[in-house]
């Protein structure tokens, strides 16, 4: 599984997981710039960081969901509301990047099969891309060499091969390994700049490549008096399924997504510094990628897709 399409329930929903014996401690992680080098990687690879007994880690930051993290997500909850971040499957008309959207044919039990009585089965076809979803720690790899987290060199044949409930190889950081563990549970914070942006008079189109710097961040965490933990799961709301969702008809969406063109945290050096050291279990945003598209070179040049995984 490079990307899912699985039900996220994890942010804004807080719920206990079992208690595991001897859970490592992970709170004195080295900060970005103290990161290990990586042979033949760019500064800030955490690969190795998390391995343990000589055994290569297939989790990543989802590791940073301890017990402790999520007992303490726990005694935060008050309303007891759930929020689901799951988007309406086929909210998008005809994805972009030449993505295939959803086919759904419905199957009547007394018409077309020999079940007999009244009842409907569904068939469903899609590309996991197409609505919310999690990307997987392979889904993107490092472009010059291919590799996806901690060194895994993926390839189609072996994902297809390992496509299986009852694969346990943990060579594949692939993340439904993520449900053996018990899912994504913690505390989930929102960073809503699409509302700070509404209430300042911040004017943008969702459409274009409109930067959410780590500046920003921390000005809309403070306005709305957010204070970011260890093991956070950091939500940045930017705006962009509302306007895709205001585009309504199949050829205004078309129209707003062909320039792949789109808001979105600015892929920098600082903004990845800045997400480490806070040392988030996982980042989410609403847009077409997290970061801004296309990306920005750090001479300030726009450079193709590919460059978000130099």
């Amino acid at each position: 599984c490079s990307s899912s399409q699985a039900q996220v329930y994890i942010t804004l929903t807080l719920g206990i997981q079992p208690l595991t014996m001897g859970a490592p401690d992970y709170t004195n992680l080295p900060k970005f710039d103290d990161l290990p080098p990586v042979k033949g990687m760019p500064h800030g690879c955490a690969w190795g960081i998390f391995d343990k007994d000589g055994t290569k880690d297939h989790l990543g930051c989802v590791n940073l969901l301890t017990p402790d993290v999520v007992q303490g997500a726990l005694k935060e909850a008050q309303d007891g509301e759930s929020v689901s971040l799951n988007w309406p499957i086929n909210a998008i008309h005809k994805p972009g990047f030449g993505r295939a959207g959803l086919t759904h044919k419905v199957i009547a039990f007394h018409l077309e099969t020999d079940i007999g009585g009244h009842g409907f089965d569904d068939e469903v076809s899609f590309n996991t891309q197409c609505s919310s979803q999690w990307d997987s720690l392979v889904h993107f790899s490092h472009q010059p060499t291919g590799m996806g987290y901690n060194g895994v060199q993926a390839t189609k044949e072996v994902l297809q091969q390992a496509d299986t409930p009852f694969d346990k190889d943990r060579d594949l950081p692939t993340l439904n390994h993520w449900h053996d563990r018990g899912g994504l549970v913690g505390r989930g914070v929102l960073v809503d700049y699409a509302a700070y942006a509404d209430a300042h008079g911040i004017k943008y189109s969702p459409f274009e490549t409109h930067k959410i710097t780590v500046k920003d961040l921390e000005t809309v965490a403070k306005w709305e008096g957010l204070e970011f933990k260890h093991g956070d799961i950091l939500i940045v709301r930017s705006g962009f399924t509302r306007a895709l969702e205001q585009a309504r008809t199949a050829e205004k969406q078309a129209e707003a997504m062909a320039t792949h063109r789109a808001v979105g945290v600015e892929g920098s050096i600082d903004t990845v510094r800045w997400v480490w050291d806070h040392h988030f279990a996982g980042v989410a945003g609403d847009a077409i990628a997290f970061e801004q598209l296309p990306p920005t070179r750090e001479d300030g040049t726009e450079g193709p897709l590919s460059d978000l995984g130099e």
